[in-house]
């Protein structure tokens, strides 16, 4: 282990964030640039003076379990959470899962979007952010269990069929969730939010465990899909997916041809929003 250079790249790493990077408020004026020493500690399980002694090249050798908080604790894209475990003297592994929040930098595009539905979802489908018109195109996500935001067990296990997802089910879209699943499997082999997803969908759908069968590996691209919205209705829609490499994520847009006549429905969505216009007066 280099303790030097480890401990000059946590000091680094620590000095550029910001409190609001990380859900703290900025209280006092502070003396120094970033986060404080006792904060980072906080956000990764430790002690603050086991943490002192790390960024001063005294530290014992930390456990990965400690390496895995530290990088998520300083908000480390892959490359250098790689880096962190190599200056630790260890090897990365797939044990730590998916990352599961999202980069301001991204949050604050996705908003910007406007006039696109959009999602982001990382490796087990599991939907991390939308846009208002993402939600009144797909389904109120705010008004979900984080359990329930996985398009996975949308398909599986509620047969594709649950009150306010109006993506339909069709035999492609679910050939490229398992196979996408798989190959989020063996990038994260002991990650058990991933293991614990695929055993409940085995053993809740048939059609997943036949397709789980296949061995089938692969990730999710551009397609075309058809939407009868509630409010709006039918709608033609191209779905892009663009990959967030750092945090192994990705951005769906919902997009339309210009001038036609599914523009126009998502040009009165963005006006309709997540209201209900076909619920009963009271």
């Amino acid at each position: 282990m280099d303790k030097d250079e480890f401990a000059a790249f946590l000091r680094t790493r620590r000095e550029r964030l910001r409190p609001a990077d990380v859900g703290l408020p900025a209280g006092r004026r502070r003396r120094t640039p970033g986060l404080r020493r006792e904060e980072v500690a906080v956000l990764a399980a430790i002690s603050v003076d086991y943490y002192t002694r790390l960024e001063q090249s005294r530290g014992p050798h930390p456990s990965r379990q400690v390496l895995a908080g530290l990088a998520q604790a300083l908000c480390l894209s892959g490359d250098e959470r790689t880096h962190l475990y190599h200056l630790a003297g260890e090897l990365p592994d797939g044990t730590a899962g998916p990352r599961g929040d999202v980069s301001p930098g991204m949050l604050q595009m996705l908003h910007r979007l406007d006039a696109i539905p959009a999602l982001i979802i990382d490796a087990k489908f599991e939907v991390l952010a939308w846009n208002d018109l993402g939600a009144a195109l797909i389904t109120d996500f705010s008004a979900l269990a984080p359990k329930e935001r996985n398009l996975a067990r949308h398909v599986f296990l509620d047969g594709g069929t649950k009150p306010g997802f109006g993506v339909p089910r069709t035999e492609r879209y679910a050939r490229d969730i398992v196979s996408d699943l798989r190959a989020a499997s063996a990038r994260y082999p002991g990650a058990l939010e991933i293991s614990e997803l695929v055993a409940e969908l085995l053993d809740g759908s048939a059609e997943f465990a036949e397709l789980w069968a296949d061995h089938e590996v692969g990730a999710q691209r551009t397609m075309c899909t058809n939407i009868d919205h509630p409010q709006v209705g039918p709608l033609v829609l191209c779905c892009e997916m663009l990959s967030i490499s750092d945090r192994d994520q990705r951005l769906i847009l919902y997009t339309a041809e210009p001038g036609s006549p599914s523009f126009e429905a998502l040009r009165l969505l963005k006006v309709i929003g997540t209201q209900d216009l076909t619920a009963s007066p009271r």
